[in-house]
């Protein structure tokens, strides 16, 4: 039988033949076109699908006839599911040695008491077959979550890769609909995308990311509670198997393609197994059947109601049901009835825990936030949310946590209206205190970046997750991102600006490591106004150098200049000696990345000094690591290594940690013509530890520094094995702007390989590149290896190119 080839991976080898013949390299190919290197690298893998203009703009380039190609273009442009296939897989970020990483499932427990629904479910499944994506559409509570997500554990098996679940909080009381741009970046973050791969602005973009990363897995994707077409539009999957399943209390009428799939309430026969399953037996109902009528009558056959009322009787053996319908009796609608009966349960504890939960300003939480919020210990909250459970006012999701749904949420944060103004506000400030503390707890177990102050913003909690590494932190920043983020809207809501300068900051690393750099931007913008509110001369200086480095991550450099322009001043005035290195150590970051070396090496040695003055030695560890990588670029292989030495002395327990990673690079390098066995295995273990951290610019940068050492000890192959897998890498994450760290290097291997072509080649590219990415150095570099591939075939050649190297350098 023949095997069914995926169009889009055979309109992605038909391109690639194109490239072929038109002899171009990418970046040559995509300029030449008038497109762009990074969508053309989407192209050429299979990624993305281009629009049928590009294809066009490359048959003409290369003088071929586009026509045969429209088919196979239609074919891979089509929303129709194509045929499952291994290699369009997601190649996972390789786990912790020793642990297994499953497919992610954020999806909310299904119900055990399912019940009817027996249409509405083959409408739900039979539309995701067809079309890959389906809406399902109702009044409040009459269950069309509980739809979803049982349609969604059934298709779990035929979607393993990742079972996805976001409440997109439509119609939340007291919150503002999430939006598609932080939504994108939370689904993208849960799929455990790299930040370097997730693009920094606009929302087509990430939508395209979105779709890309879909594109290569099964996946099934909840999203829960939308409030028109508009919001969950770019949230939709494009090409591939993934399906994705909307709920909202509005017909989106917006997604024309979409078929909607409307829900009523139950029927009476429907209404009654629910009201049988959930109360745990039917003997009291079947002795009552006048009062059961009742109770379903008082519920309006809506689930959600149902389920409360059930939970009241299964938990009241000596309650007759005539009992459960005066108590019920004294609602005003459906909801209240039940969820009024429901709360008057509760003693006082569980209710007052109960009201304050309606304060909260995130979605899913656990016990220790509600230990926080109601000022008790983690273990008295969860045994007060395990009765909240069993009377079906809060709900279960993966991992132990409780949500609340939205009507429910509604009905609490009504009630704790009703309290005093200082307890309400109390509450939240213990809840602001906790993220803070937390935030600064899981940020120290990811020390990526120099150590920082401790928290002074509120009231530490007594009692904090413990993160036994940089995993466990990274994994509860996954979680918390939107709770984190709902608190920081709601201190600067509530003027607590001491929460809303401070969270930020324990918040870089995660950004850094999994969510891209656009929103941090936002934070530190809105952190900077808080910091000017309070008034504190060092938070204000801090504040616009942390604004600098946010921008200086997200790529905006001449903005991170002004920045730290701005900062200067500030912190010199302050007196403030860790802010003072703090800011000079990022200022020699962004002077190493508009290409010079000297002016940083000096930026870094201060920083140096200045994080030792200030007794911050991790600081000092950084600046002695970045010092050494500057020494090698300037050819003081010597003092390189003995910076390298000095940095690897210091102890620190993560063998990826910045400094360590670096220094063992650095080393590696300075030592490769005298000791290259003893190189070969510093650049290993680096490699190593940089593949168990996940961090793929990190790999490449390993892997390109083996290639050096080993080119230099003459294994060639191994060498040129080495930074072809750097560059596909590279290639992978779209990470043009890195290639011009690597380039110089791979083609003086190919030159000491004996293969002069491809050096020049790549000295091609390098000087193509480095003038429009400001590294006058790497340009210079790349005229000396041409002169020295021309020396015995064109000595004039390469006596212009010398001389052009020396031009650059003098200027």
């Amino acid at each position: 039988m023949a095997v069914r080839t995926d169009p889009q991976d055979e309109l992605a080898e038909r391109l690639r033949l194109l490239q072929e013949v038109s002899g171009r390299g990418v970046r040559a190919l995509a300029r030449d076109a008038g497109l762009s290197s990074s969508s053309l690298s989407r192209y050429l893998s299979g990624q993305t699908v281009p629009p049928w203009s590009a294809v066009l703009d490359l048959c003409r380039l290369v003088k071929r006839d586009p026509r045969p190609l429209r088919a196979v273009w239609e074919r891979a442009s089509s929303p129709l599911p194509a045929p499952p296939k291994a290699s369009r897989q997601v190649e996972r970020q390789v786990p912790p040695a020793g642990v297994w990483a499953p497919p992610r499932n954020d999806l909310p427990r299904d119900a055990p008491d399912f019940t009817g629904r027996e249409v509405e479910l083959a409408a739900v499944l039979a539309a995701v077959k067809s079309g890959r994506v389906v809406a399902v559409d109702g009044m409040a509570g009459v269950g069309k979550t509980c739809l979803a997500v049982h349609a969604a554990h059934r298709l779990a098996g035929e979607y393993p890769d990742a079972q996805l679940y976001v409440d997109l909080h439509g119609f939340t009381e007291g919150r503002e609909p999430l939006g598609p741009d932080p939504a994108l970046r939370m689904l993208l973050t849960a799929l455990d995308v790299p930040s370097e791969r997730v693009p920094q602005d606009g929302i087509e973009q990430l939508a395209a990311c979105w779709r890309a990363e879909l594109a290569r897995r099964r996946a099934v994707v909840v999203l829960d509670n939308a409030v028109d077409a508009e919001q969950v539009r770019y949230l939709l999957p494009g090409a591939g198997s993934s399906v994705a399943l909307i709920t909202s209390r509005n017909r989106l009428v917006g997604l024309d393609e979409v078929p909607p799939v409307s829900l009523d309430v139950l029927s009476a026969e429907e209404s009654a197994e629910l009201l049988e399953r959930a109360s745990g037996g039917g003997e009291r109902l079947g002795r009552e059947p006048e009062a059961a009528a009742e109770v379903l009558r008082l519920c309006g056959r809506l689930p959600l109601a149902l389920r409360l009322a059930a939970a009241r009787l299964r938990h009241r053996p000596g309650w007759t049901v005539g009992i459960l319908v005066e108590r019920m009796a004294e609602g005003a609608t459906e909801f209240d009835t039940a969820l009024a009966m429901s709360v008057r349960q509760l003693d006082r504890g569980q209710r007052r825990l109960f009201r304050l939960l309606g304060l909260l300003p995130g979605a899913s939480f656990d016990e220790y936030v509600a230990a926080a919020l109601a000022d008790v210990t983690p273990r008295a909250a969860r045994g007060v949310l395990e009765d909240l459970l069993d009377a079906h006012l809060v709900e279960q999701t993966p991992g132990g946590r409780y949500r609340l749904h939205d009507l429910v949420h509604g009905y609490a944060r009504r009630a704790v209206m009703e309290d005093a103004e200082a307890e309400r506000e109390r509450a939240l400030g213990r809840v602001l205190d906790y993220y803070v503390h937390a935030a600064a707890a899981a940020d120290a177990a990811m020390p990526f970046l120099p150590g920082g102050r401790k928290v002074s913003a509120g009231r530490a909690p007594a009692e904090l997750p413990r993160f036994a590494d940089k995993h466990a932190a990274l994994a509860w920043f996954t979680v918390e991102y939107e709770n984190l983020i709902g608190a920081f809207e709601t201190a600067v809501a509530v003027g607590a600006d001491a929460h809303a300068f401070e969270l930020p900051r324990f918040m870089r690393a995660y950004f850094a490591r999994r969510c891209g750099t656009t929103h941090l931007n936002f934070l530190f913008e809105r952190s900077l106004g808080a910091a000017e509110r309070l008034g504190d001369p060092v938070r204000v200086a801090e504040a616009h150098s942390d604004l600098g480095f946010a921008r200086y991550n997200a790529g905006r450099t001449a903005e991170a200049g002004a920045a730290y322009e701005a900062a200067a001043p500030l912190v010199a005035a302050a007196g403030d000696v860790w802010s003072e290195a703090e800011l000079t150590l990022r200022r020699g970051y962004l002077k190493w990345d508009e290409g010079l070396v000297e002016e940083p090496l000096e930026l870094f040695r201060r920083a140096g000094r200045l994080y030792a003055e200030a007794g911050c030695p991790s600081g000092t560890a950084h600046a002695t690591a970045y010092e050494a990588w500057a020494m090698l670029q300037l050819g003081n292989r010597e003092e390189a290594a003995r910076l390298a030495r000095e940095t690897l002395g210091f102890p620190h327990p993560d063998p990826a940690w910045p400094p360590t990673l670096s220094a063992r690079i650095t080393l590696g390098v300075a030592i490769a013509d005298d000791e290259p066995g003893e190189a070969v295995g510093h650049l290993r273990r680096a490699l190593e530890s940089a593949r168990e951290d996940g961090h793929r610019n990190n790999e490449a940068w390993c892997l390109n520094c083996l290639g050096v050492v080993l080119g230099r000890a003459g294994r060639y192959e191994e060498a040129l094995d080495a930074h072809r897998e750097a560059f596909a890498l590279l290639d992978a994450l779209f990470e043009e702007h890195w290639k011009i760290h690597f380039l110089n290097p791979y083609a003086e291997t190919c030159r000491l390989a004996g293969l002069p072509d491809e050096a020049l080649r790549l000295y091609g590219e390098a000087l193509e590149l480095a003038p429009k990415l400001g590294y006058s150095a790497k340009e210079a570099a790349a005229h000396e290896g041409i002169a020295a591939v021309l020396d015995g075939t064109d000595p004039a050649a390469a006596a212009g190119h010398r001389a052009a190297a020396a031009a650059v350098r003098e200027e």
